[in-house]
């Protein structure tokens, strides 16, 4: 009997895994937007915001690590209790800056993973609407492309993510906008959990109906009367 013909070999193709970068203001400048409510009130809800949106990143499946940028001193030290990586932010003046300096610090961390920089107000981020947008990413990536997820208003930006060489971020007024004018794929338009930001009381209200991870609910339930 003839011997069955060669084979070709099946190319193996690897997934690219995430660093999901998610930079957390101090508390004194966090959530300003939510107003009526204590400083307190706020920077309890901004911080149980951002234990959330972290918890959801860890869980999500294509995440390497997350790596949390923050002076605030209380919250590293929780996180890093829960096997979170946490770097200081040398220049909080500066979002886009924090975030280009942290992705440096993932290319030496994790060599070959894809940056991405995620908004720390989603507390109601679904790991699994975000592992499917981290896939899309990933495949963006290495087409050599930058990514970004519009959020629910369809003016600001929740997530981005782009090669390490050209992770160049456009956070602020408009950022969508901005960053298709440099290029970047919009990704994520049905992954509801994934562009939820929480800017203002109304925004929290969308959120606290859809639901949200136990930190917020927590922090909601302890939520006092609005000044005023």
């Amino acid at each position: 009997m003839p011997a069955p013909p060669d084979r070709p070999e099946t190319p193996v193709t690897t997934r690219l895994t995430c660093v999901v970068v998610v930079p957390v203001k101090p508390p004194a400048l966090g959530k300003s937007r939510l107003v009526r409510l204590t400083d307190e009130q706020r920077r309890e809800l901004a911080e149980a915001f951002a234990l959330d949106t972290v918890a959801a990143a860890r869980a999500a499946a294509g995440v390497e690590a997350v790596l949390v940028v923050t002076d605030d001193f209380r919250l590293a030290g929780a996180l890093r209790g829960e096997d979170v990586e946490v770097m200081p932010d040398g220049v909080s003046e500066d979002l886009n800056e924090t975030l280009v300096q942290a992705a440096a610090e993932v290319v030496r961390r994790w060599p070959g993973a894809v940056p991405v920089a995620l908004c720390a107000d989603l507390p109601g981020l679904l790991p699994d609407e975000l592992a499917a947008v981290l896939a899309e990413a990933a495949s963006e990536v290495a087409a050599g492309r930058a990514a970004f997820v519009r959020d629910r208003a369809g003016i600001g930006t929740t997530l981005y993510a782009a090669p390490a060489g050209t992770f160049a971020p456009s956070f602020g007024f408009d950022s969508a906008a901005a960053h298709v004018r440099g290029g970047a794929t919009e990704i994520g338009s049905t992954a509801a959990s994934v562009r939820a930001d929480v800017d203002d009381l109304a925004d929290l209200g969308a959120a606290l109906a859809a639901g949200v991870g136990p930190h917020t609910t927590r922090a909601s339930g302890r939520r006092a009367t609005p000044e005023g």
